[in-house]
């Protein structure tokens, strides 16, 4: 199927038409929040995050409520407990990351194989944005908007504490207020990008598009719209493949978005292994 037959797919198909829509929601909010943690050195955080959360899904299933709200609790619950531990025993951080996502993915594992129901967990860890409902689809947009418009309002406050905590600190920011309100939006992001990407790879969508975004910019502002606009470009081209070979919506995205890197490392033109090659052999000829 080409490009042109997935285009008309898209227009007949209600089902796609769903899964283009929180596909792009996805690479936009991921790639924005992931231009914050790859800068703060969170990479870690955020695949506890994204481990944590599976507990709530389960007990969500359970209840019988959506699961971004048993979700996005137990993402918090964890990561103020991830806080609390390293900052009130000798344990450090990246061990108290270590410890809680651990015991929180396995206790949501547990959990849902203690339902026996019709809860599909290779869905939940890899995802499938081709059987997204209309309700997930609103739920995924309105976590984008609130994701974008706290980074609008607080942009300035992000960028001196990501890069300065202490200057932060003797002008006043509250970096824990700061910090707690990332991981909200950190958590709600993870739970958004569920359905698209699943629980083992919504960590490769913060991650990757930012990472490549940083590749190719020294500005904070210039890598969240490259971030999120490779995050978008990942998700149109890892659905289209989904779709027209029959894969898993998740692993198709983050292939694309791991190709996207590989070509940023590569050929960047500042940071590029390529380029920096030549301007090395230039520079050797020029004392030569």
């Amino acid at each position: 199927m080409n490009m042109i037959a997935f285009y008309e797919s898209i227009l007949q198909y209600e089902f796609l038409q769903r899964a283009l829509i929180t596909s792009i929601l996805v690479g936009i909010v991921c790639g924005v929040i992931g231009c914050f943690i790859i800068l703060r050195g969170m990479s870690l955080m955020g695949d506890a995050i994204s481990h944590a959360v599976l507990p709530g899904v389960a007990v969500s299933y359970m209840l019988g409520i959506n699961i971004f709200y048993g979700a996005v609790l137990t993402g918090l619950v964890v990561a103020i407990s991830i806080g609390y531990i390293s900052q009130n025993s000798r344990i450090k951080n990246d061990t108290s990351i270590g410890i809680m996502f651990t015991a929180a993915f396995a206790i949501g594992i547990i959990l849902i194989t203690l339902m026996q129901s019709s809860a599909d967990l290779y869905h939940i860890l890899f995802g499938n944005v081709l059987a997204v409902p209309v309700s997930e689809v609103w739920m995924t947009f309105i976590v984008t908007v609130i994701v974008l418009l706290c980074v609008y309002l607080f942009f300035k406050e992000l960028l001196v504490t990501t890069f300065d905590p202490t200057m932060a600190a003797a002008y006043g920011l509250p970096n824990n207020f700061i910090h707690y309100l990332l991981m909200t939006l950190l958590t709600m992001s993870t739970v958004a990008s569920l359905q698209t990407v699943g629980i083992v790879l919504v960590v490769a969508m913060l991650i990757t598009p930012a990472a490549t975004a940083y590749l190719m910019t020294n500005r904070l502002w210039f890598m969240v719209f490259l971030s999120a606009g490779f995050g978008v470009i990942a998700s149109i081209i890892g659905l289209y493949y989904s779709f027209t070979y029959n894969l898993a919506s998740g692993p198709a995205i983050v292939v694309v978005a791991s190709l996207m890197f590989a070509m940023a490392f590569f050929f960047s033109p500042k940071q590029g292994l390529l380029w920096r090659a030549i301007r090395t052999r230039k520079k050797k000829a020029l004392l030569l």
